[in-house]
């Protein structure tokens, strides 16, 4: 029976996903500047439109490793450049050390955002605005109801979205097309990525990819640019700029006007 389906749907070419195999990108993606993850991801990179799920243990913010090449790229590639959005984010970024490896403080703006619905919302208000190329939001508690919610609006509005949420939250359902477990490998500044979700089987073995920088987790956690308040959300969601972001009052004015 599978050999006569097998037979009756292969005219249809690249039209059909075979579950035992990587598929195409439904969407367009973005090189994560990583060329052994970029190998095992459909399309060849992060999905645009889509999220992106990464799990890793509260102690560890290996985040920023993993997707400085592909904000990079974001911030170089656009003729317009616009931010990308931090929600919730668990520090205050160091923007001369982002800057440092190429990410420009303009780039950046971050929401400052305590509770759940606070978080969902400036995350889904971001999504909706023209103006920003990324969001990145930290999530610990969300489910996947609010989840899928996000992933409606990054498809709508056809923008990167990366989720960060802890290693426990492993077993539950999740909307997102791409789910990673993040890690630090012991004894070494690599990183060790298990793809745990993706449009094709899991990878049976976690990706080592090399540190960019080994200081770069120092430079962020000691974090100690000036912000200032330009907007109030609902209850205590604020978002801040950083002191360089003059050039973006757009994508400012579209956040700010939806609380």
């Amino acid at each position: 029976m599978s050999e006569s389906l097998s037979v009756s749907f292969s005219h249809l070419g690249e039209a059909v996903w075979r579950a035992d195999s990587l598929a195409g990108a439904a969407g367009a993606t973005l090189t994560s500047g990583h060329t052994a993850l970029d190998a095992q991801l459909p399309g060849g990179g992060w999905p645009v439109g889509a999220v992106c799920e990464i799990l890793q243990a509260h102690s560890e913010h290996n985040e920023w490793r993993l997707l400085l090449p592909a904000l990079r790229s974001v911030a170089s590639l656009s003729v317009k450049p616009g931010p990308v959005v931090l929600v919730g984010a668990p520090h205050i970024p160091f923007v001369p050390g982002l800057a440092a490896q190429g990410l420009v403080a303009p780039s950046l703006l971050q929401v400052l955002a305590s509770t759940p619905d606070e978080r969902l919302w400036a995350a889904e208000q971001s999504l909706r605005c023209a103006a920003v190329q990324a969001v990145l939001a930290w999530l610990p508690q969300t489910r996947a109801e609010p989840l899928r919610r996000l992933q409606m609006a990054a498809h709508a509005n056809n923008k990167l979205l990366f989720v960060m949420r802890p290693t426990q939250v492993r077993t539950e359902s999740s909307p997102a097309v791409l789910r990673l477990l993040l890690a630090s490998q012991p004894q070494s500044d690599a990183l060790l990525l298990h793809i745990l979700k993706r449009r094709g089987r899991p990878l049976e073995q976690p990706l080592t990819l090399p540190a960019d920088n080994v200081r770069l987790s120092v430079l962020l956690a000691s974090g100690r640019s000036r912000v200032a308040c330009v907007a109030s959300g609902p209850a205590t969601a604020r978002v801040w700029a950083s002191d360089w972001l003059q050039g973006m009052p757009d994508a400012v004015g579209c956040i700010a006007s939806a609380a």
